[in-house]
């Protein structure tokens, strides 16, 4: 698949570790570090504006690596980037640890995943068709 991408930092474009990775990395683009303290977030550019195909999405999505190690994840996980969106790219960060980080420009900060959707239309009705589960909600198993 093919997509338009306009990059106005000096990072990079965004591709993939491996032949198998799902997520490219995305990176921080700064003028000057941001020491994002604990509990604080922030919006943190990229630089990167996409021009989607209709019925696809981007989704962004933490680094694992970073959140292990640092605390620091993607608030509204997984983000949405819709097909018909031209803004820039920008990154919700939290800093979920006790400890100041600091992000610098260039750094990897979250993996964005290309995904295809469908559009719904309703079908409103009385009844839904009865299933084992039912209404069944979390825990209603008693498994662990």
């Amino acid at each position: 698949m093919q997509v338009k991408i306009v990059n106005k930092s000096n990072n990079p474009l965004p591709n993939y570790s491996t032949p198998s990775s799902a997520g490219m990395d995305l990176r921080a683009n700064l003028e000057e570090e941001i020491v994002l303290k604990p509990l604080e977030r922030i919006l943190v550019p990229t630089g990167l504006f996409i021009e989607l195909p209709v019925g696809y999405e981007a989704q962004i999505r933490p680094r694992s690596g970073l959140a292990l190690k640092t605390g620091i994840t993607v608030l509204n996980t997984p983000g949405t980037i819709d097909a018909d969106y031209r803004g820039e790219i920008g990154i919700i960060l939290i800093n979920l640890s006790n400890e100041e980080f600091v992000i610098k420009h260039g750094e990897r900060i979250c993996q964005m995943v290309i995904a295809a959707h469908e559009t719904v239309s309703w079908n409103k009705v009385e009844l839904l068709e009865k299933t084992e589960r039912g209404a069944g909600g979390f825990g209603h198993t008693g498994k662990n």
